[in-house]
């Protein structure tokens, strides 16, 4: 098993600080983001690990990796938010440039989590189907900016909607996904036919009607770092862990 870790995006809503660094090397805690993530995927059991990035940042990402050999970092030649692949493009972008024929963990360079992932980990190994992470947001309010899922007593996903007008459920689905070999195929179907590539949760969207997807929900607090105050929130709260 494969970890695919998604950075190849610009993060323009936290200009200055990402104008020379890429978000998921911003501190957090005295430490980059993508240690954090790294480490707590580390109990997942993936034996590799692919950082996509673009080409203005593929150098920084390349000298945080020197002396990580598991890691491997993969430019993906775009260099601005407006000839980017998008994550699901990346994703397949990977598995073609990397040659991955194998089960794959999907996870975005800035989501992070209070506690480690080992039971996302022991689940994908006991199912031959996607998985999804989820996390209760807690508040219908706030889930335009997300999307809605429900599940049936077994944990498969029945119902999908990315960013939802009048969601039901507080329950979404975040950037952590394990798509095993079979389903590879399905990810570049999903792109040659001209679907929307950004925005991963799309692909589940497309993909749980034609195959089952299941769900895993996430412990503790995670964090999805997409402003300055969830930066500092984030800063303030694993400065002390």
């Amino acid at each position: 098993m494969k970890a695919i870790v998604l950075a190849a995006g610009y993060a323009t809503r936290l200009y200055p600080l990402t104008l020379n660094t890429p978000k998921a090397l911003l501190p957090i805690g005295g430490r980059p983001m993508l240690d954090h993530v790294l480490g707590s995927l580390a109990g997942v059991g993936a034996d590799g690990t692919y950082v996509v990035t673009n080409a203005k940042f593929a150098p920084h990402f390349r000298a945080w990796a020197s002396n990580r050999p598991d890691v491997t970092v993969i430019d993906d030649g775009t260099t601005s938010d407006e000839d980017k692949r998008g994550a699901i493009g990346d994703i397949v972008f990977v598995l073609e440039q990397a040659g991955i024929d194998e089960d794959v963990i999907v996870v975005a360079g800035d989501n992070l989590f209070s506690e480690d992932l080992s039971g996302f980990g022991d689940l994908c190994r006991e199912l031959d189907a996607p998985v999804l992470a989820v996390y209760d947001v807690g508040d219908l309010a706030q889930m335009s900016k997300y999307n809605s899922i429900e599940t049936d007593e077994r944990g498969r996903i029945t119902y999908f909607e990315e960013k939802p007008e009048h969601a039901q459920s507080t329950l979404t689905g975040i950037a952590l996904y394990f798509y095993p070999r079979r389903v590879l195929r399905l990810i570049a179907q999903y792109v040659a036919e001209g679907n929307n590539p950004d925005q991963p949760g799309r692909l589940v969207q497309w993909l749980y009607p034609r195959t089952d997807v299941f769900t895993w929900r996430v412990p503790g607090t995670w964090y999805d770092i997409g402003s300055a105050e969830t930066l500092r929130e984030a800063d303030d709260v694993f400065s002390r862990s």
